[in-house]
């Protein structure tokens, strides 16, 4: 199964209020491994870029003024994304967003993403499995023990690498269950054969204390009964098998 991890940076929130897109970040997955198949964009959107949304991510327009449109590089784009799987936290944002790019190329061939890949979205899958609790990327890299102490802002590409790391974890126990599932069942019955064979074929050498060491045993013994006023457990069990 072909998976891409697709992350976007915008220059705000809303596409009705004409905002733009100005990265992609994707990182390939082919049955549930990195392939290292990466690709990103960083965008010129022909226009401003709001505030609250260069303080998360730091993507000036001075630093896009000389990057390539989005029509330039779509062709790339769904080519790489066609027919894969695409797993992106808050789907809807990312998914609005480039549906927008693309209804504003318009042209005929690509129309909707959905048309082409299917999409989960990590966020609802989180939601599933932890109800109630924060679902931010960061608190899921957090909960999952997966660092991003190395990100001070939001970027496309770094994010669809956490995101990926994530969503492995989130994942984790129906990849046991998917891929080890069939081999446990046909090796099952030659390991319990193998474990029968191994027993009747074990020929242990029993080696006993010596004096010195029942001794020295026996003055530990003595000692747990007096630091313990009587109570250890220890001693009295070697009692009832005397």
């Amino acid at each position: 199964m072909r998976q891409i991890i697709l992350d976007t940076e915008t220059t705000g929130l809303e596409t009705r209020d004409g905002h733009r897109i100005i990265e992609i970040g994707c990182i390939e997955l082919v049955d549930r491994r990195l392939t290292g198949n990466h690709l990103h964009f960083y965008l010129n959107p022909d226009r401003y870029i709001d505030e609250g949304a260069l303080q998360v991510h730091g993507i000036s327009s001075e630093f896009l003024a000389d990057k390539p449109r989005f029509y330039q590089v779509v062709d790339q784009l769904m080519d790489y994304l066609k027919g894969a799987e695409l797993v992106i936290h808050n789907a809807s944002f990312d998914v609005g967003f480039l549906n927008y790019e693309l209804s504003l190329l318009r042209r005929n061939d690509w129309n909707l993403i959905n048309d082409h890949c299917t999409i989960l979205d990590t966020l609802a899958l989180a939601r599933t499995k932890h109800p109630g609790q924060r679902l931010s990327l960061d608190a899921l890299c957090k909960r999952y023990g997966i660092s991003n102490a190395h990100r001070k802002l939001h970027g496309a590409l770094l994010d669809a690498q956490l995101l990926a790391e994530v969503y492995l974890a989130l994942t984790s126990g129906q990849e046991s269950l998917l891929f080890h599932e069939a081999e446990d069942q046909a090796t099952m019955s030659q390991e319990s054969i193998d474990i029968s064979n191994g027993r009747q074929a074990l020929n242990l050498t029993v080696v006993k204390a010596d004096s010195s060491e029942s001794q020295a045993h026996d003055e530990y013994i003595s000692m747990l009964e007096k630091v313990s006023n009587d109570k250890a457990i220890w001693s009295k069990l070697v009692k009832s098998t005397i």
